[in-house]
């Protein structure tokens, strides 16, 4: 499973009051569990800045992350942008792996492949 980064800003004219939001987000969660049943939810965040939330979930390849966007994009009203991210443990395996690789490569260092 791939990890995605979710982040969400209601739209103006859609922003009421905090039961409003909260019936969104149940219908939000409701209709993501429903289509997208193989999405792990990780974390969600409420924050200060340009986004009003930061979601973390997991998804099995990037249509199923743009499903996830869509979904809160048509019942939450909101704009999103999604992140695919990396866990630092595998981000550093990926640089050490990519370091090997170039140390035994050194004598095509600078000549088109």
């Amino acid at each position: 499973m791939q990890t995605y980064i979710l982040l969400t800003h209601l739209l103006d004219e859609e922003n009421g009051t905090s039961f409003t939001i909260s019936q969104k987000e149940r219908l939000v969660a409701d209709n993501i569990r429903t289509f997208m049943p193989e999405v792990t939810w990780i974390a969600n965040y409420v924050t200060l800045g340009p986004w009003d939330y930061i979601d973390i979930f997991e998804a099995p390849d990037m249509p199923a992350a743009l499903k996830v966007s869509s979904l809160v994009r048509y019942y939450g009203a909101a704009h999103t942008e999604v992140w695919p991210a990396m866990e630092w443990d595998s981000f550093d395996k990926t640089l050490s792996d990519l370091t090997h690789l170039m140390d035994n490569n050194k004598e095509n260092k600078g000549k088109f492949l």
